[in-house]
């Protein structure tokens, strides 16, 4: 389990995930619910350690590249944003303090941009994990989640990108409002998912009131929860799609994610006839990193 050169490090909002690497090659895995948003700045290197500071050599300097929200404003070093069009990955990462002379920390920028205002940490990984595996790739990369990416890519190049709140919106509607009473549980309705995606890709501008339809239907017909569920997913996909179609309409379509939900955007894809590629998101994140570790020129300081 020790024999590694290095660690790759996804620090997320809610998770720490650890990889020891030899090369390109998973020497072991590790991870835990040490996320930046339950730490402060001097916490972070205490987490990195309790997850794997037994398997530090204790005579040689060990190398971490890390990405996600760890390079955040109130993450450990703030890694800042660089403006599009560029390529995901740059050579010029940020250093994190460290008080333990076996750590040397590197911490991976996001991507910003102007005109609409946007900007990405963590995806910025992936894309570049997709781009090594797919190196003639260009077109349209597909980022689900809590705040969903779609990412225009050529040349190499990260050109343009959008950020929809879908994650974030269907977790408070199915949370914190009158629709939790509607579509508890886990169940899942194919047909109903298909419906609102297609009832809110053809009229976005009525989702507010096609949403309280979903408890209407509940009380007065007897909807299942799993349909309910599966409907609201539709529907905030569909008008996450109707809002997208720039990016899609016509183009490769790649979707990088976890493979329920990248699953739930290919199957809304193929309903308006774009058949996507979908790749693991938490691979693709591995992979940019190998690639971020490859790119760091300064590990001799």
């Amino acid at each position: 389990m020790t024999d590694f050169q290095w660690i790759a490090v996804d620090w997320g909002t809610t998770r720490l995930r650890a990889w020891g690497m030899s090369g390109d090659t998973v020497t072991f895995q590790r991870e835990a619910d040490t996320g930046m948003g339950g730490l402060t700045r001097d916490g972070f290197e205490s987490a990195l350690l309790d997850l794997i500071g037994d398997l530090l050599p204790s005579r040689r300097l060990t190398h971490v590249v890390a990405c996600g929200m760890v390079g955040a404003r109130q993450g450990w070093v703030e890694a800042g944003y660089r403006a599009v069009p560029c390529a995901p990955l740059a050579d010029d990462f940020v250093r994190a303090p460290t008080t333990d002379p076996r750590l040397s920390v590197h911490v991976v920028g996001g991507l910003s941009q102007m005109d609409p205002g946007d900007v990405m940490r963590g995806e910025e990984t992936q894309i570049a994990g997709f781009q090594a595996m797919n190196p003639k790739f260009d077109g349209v990369i597909c980022l689900p989640g809590s705040h969903s990416k779609w990412v225009h890519v050529s040349a190499g190049e990260v050109v343009s990108f959008q950020t929809f709140m879908t994650g974030e919106l269907f977790a408070a509607l199915s949370n914190h409002t009158v629709l939790r009473h509607t579509i508890g549980g886990d169940g899942w309705d194919n047909d109903a998912f298909a419906a609102g995606v297609s009832d809110a890709l053809s009229r976005p501008e009525r989702i507010a009131a096609r949403l309280f339809s979903l408890r209407a239907d509940a009380v007065l017909k007897d909807q299942s929860a799993a349909t309910g569920r599966a409907r609201l997913s539709g529907m905030l996909l569909g008008a996450e799609l109707a809002g997208a179609k720039p990016y899609w309409l016509g183009q490769s379509v790649a979707v990088v994610g976890a493979t329920e939900i990248s699953t739930r955007y290919a199957e809304a894809l193929l309903l308006q006839g774009v058949s996507a590629t979908v790749a693991d998101g938490r691979a693709m994140t591995l992979k940019g990193l190998v690639a971020a570790h490859a790119a760091i020129k300064d590990f001799a300081t």
